[in-house]
């Protein structure tokens, strides 16, 4: 049974590492939640660690740019570590090959020009056309405000006749832009994968992106400890899934991206529909919350 509490100060003695996702818990893409601020907040000043784990699909460091803007105090996170990261990782040691067509806006450009230090010997990456390519590297849409994965039919119907693995940046389906929902790379992956396409993942609820935060946790001298960590976000299907399939305990944000499913209030989802709808869902989170808080 998924218990509902009313604060993350609730479980402050029960974990050291907070893996928090972004998009729907802690901003909603254009400004932070000042709620969720102040309970990261107060998580780091009861000696919590606090890793943001976004499926963005550009490196780390242009995330926490992101999160400057907003204007997200530093001091409500320890370290970001992105589904870009993962991705960007495994693309320079040629899980797609060197040659490869770039599905993407021009805005994740950094994901070939800003590389990261690990690891050492890394592989000339070129972009090229699509005819001429060994793999895809898909960071999302083209245009994300007006495309659908419909609009890249006869292009997988290409890659895939040309046998082509695509690696996906990003593997959530929607994220919400404001009041305005928006496909990510996931969705291109799944319709890709329907025509038969191979499909590599990187971020949640895939390992690589786990593995990838335990090794930066132990880096800044932090727990990695599976027990007492919590995994927070508002995705079933990834951030639920994830730290389900790591052994780690959860906590469903309700008032993210399924929040009309559960009442008028996104703050406080029914318990009757949150427990219909999760009795049919394959992941159980251990508890829920409305807003993060």
């Amino acid at each position: 049974m998924t218990r509902i509490i009313q604060s993350l100060a609730e479980l402050s003695t029960s974990y050291d590492t907070l893996l928090c996702d972004l998009w729907g818990c802690l901003h909603n893409g254009r400004q932070p939640y000042p709620e969720a601020v102040a309970a990261l907040q107060g998580f780091r000043a009861r000696g919590g660690a606090v890793a943001l784990l976004t499926n963005a699909p550009r490196p780390g460091r242009f995330v926490v740019e992101q999160l400057h803007r907003m204007g997200v105090p530093r001091d409500a996170w320890d370290l970001v570590v992105s589904s870009g990261d993962a991705a960007q990782i495994a693309m320079l040691r040629g899980a797609v090959g060197r040659h490869v067509h770039h599905i993407g806006p021009a805005k994740d450009d950094g994901f070939f020009t800003a590389l990261p230090d690990e690891p050492d010997d890394l592989p000339t990456i070129v972009r090229v056309p699509l005819e001429e390519a060994e793999g895809i590297v898909c960071t999302g849409p083209f245009d994300e405000l007006t495309e659908t994965p419909e609009d890249y039919r006869d292009r997988f119907l290409l890659a895939r006749t040309r046998g082509l693995s695509l690696l996906c940046a990003n593997p959530d389906l929607v994220v919400d832009m404001g009041e305005r929902r928006i496909y990510c790379a996931g969705a291109l992956a799944v319709a890709y994968e329907s025509m038969g396409g191979e499909v590599l993942y990187f971020g949640k609820p895939h390992p690589p992106i786990y593995d990838l935060v335990r090794r930066r946790l132990v880096s800044i001298g932090r727990s990695a400890e599976t027990a007492t960590m919590l995994a927070v976000g508002d995705g079933i299907l990834t951030d639920i899934r994830g730290g389900r399939g790591e052994g780690i305990d959860t906590l469903f944000v309700t008032g993210g991206l399924e929040a009309a499913r559960f009442g008028d209030d996104p703050a406080e989802p029914d318990p009757a529909r949150l427990a219909g709808w999760l009795a049919q869902q394959t992941e159980a989170p251990t508890m829920a919350i409305g807003r993060l808080r």
